[in-house]
């Protein structure tokens, strides 16, 4: 299993893995071939034998640039429960505090309970605080979407040790 940026040629497979999550808003196509091409520094793909199985785009706030926000966190089914996620969010933060990022900050609504045990850990390999507050309330959506909480992580001092082992395929090998 790697870990890296992804590529122009990744766009379809964030897109695919996204729709098939069950759970991640999906967006257009259109839209993953932009993160691969203008937050590839932000984001990163898990490739087992050469092809894309989880992925983690995000992006540093253009009023906060010491906060990294992650948009979203996806790995293919056959890949999930093996420390995948855990890996490719440590890789982009790895790579953010070099560039001066000291917090992270994702929204997760409040049934997703595999991002919140996701984040939550991230917080504690970090040493990390974490808060919750809703950013933006269900009134603010026009289709019903549930509230989005906002979870604030840092300040990201020492970085956490290698991330979570990915090399395993599935949550029973």
């Amino acid at each position: 299993m790697s870990v890296e940026p992804p590529t122009l040629a990744d766009g379809s497979a964030l897109w695919r893995i996204a729709r098939d999550s069950g759970a991640l808003d999906l967006n257009s196509s259109y839209a993953y071939l932009l993160w691969a091409r203008d937050f590839a520094g932000t984001s990163a793909v898990a490739r087992h034998d050469g092809n894309v199985v989880g992925f983690v785009t995000g992006y540093v706030r253009p009023d906060a640039p010491d906060t990294v926000v992650v948009w979203q966190v996806a790995v293919d089914a056959s890949h999930r429960g093996g420390g995948v996620a855990g890996r490719l969010v440590d890789h982009v933060l790895h790579r953010a505090v070099r560039t001066g990022v000291r917090y992270l900050e994702t929204t997760i609504t409040a049934d997703n309970a595999a991002s919140i045990r996701l984040f939550t850990a991230l917080a504690e390999r970090w040493g990390a605080e974490l808060s919750r507050s809703v950013l933006f309330g269900a009134e603010l959506f026009p289709d019903g979407h549930e509230a989005e909480y906002l979870y604030r992580i840092g300040p990201l001092v020492t970085p956490a040790p290698a991330a979570p082992p990915a090399d395993r395929v599935g949550p029973h090998a």
